[in-house]
């Protein structure tokens, strides 16, 4: 049996893409994202299965659930970034440079922190202020 007639009796051919252009790397909006990710967990379906519908490869695919599982540890961890507002005034003289303290802000309500604050203490207060607000 040549090669050929080997060809001819094998599996249906599959979907082929064909890609064109400047051969850039696609781009995907974070919605995009959470909906394949989403897709995978609520299909139960297996991952590679979701990855080759969307034109993934399946180690991609595993790296946006790790991605978003961190995330997901992370906000439960509390662990979270906070914007800092810097003001700018008037100059500040030498002796206004050494660290007194430092204000935290969340929402209507400041709290200052002395110098040598214990941690402990000072991040009960932080989150005790958080959940308040």
């Amino acid at each position: 049996m040549s090669d050929t007639e080997l060809l001819l009796k094998s599996e249906q051919p599959r979907r082929l893409e064909v890609f064109t252009g400047a051969g850039r790397r696609r781009s995907w909006t974070p919605e995009q994202k959470a909906r394949i990710v989403a897709e995978c967990d609520s299909d139960g379906g297996s991952v590679s299965a979701v990855a080759r519908r969307h034109g993934l490869t399946p180690q991609q695919l595993f790296g946006w659930r790790r991605d978003v599982r961190r995330q997901a540890e992370e906000t439960a961890n509390g662990i979270t970034f906070a914007p800092v507002m810097v003001e700018c005034g008037a100059p500040i003289s030498p002796a206004a440079l050494e660290p007194r303290l430092i204000e935290v802000v969340i929402g209507m309500v400041t709290v200052r922190i002395p110098l040598g604050a214990d941690s402990a203490t000072l991040e009960a207060v932080l989150r005790a202020v958080k959940a308040a607000t």
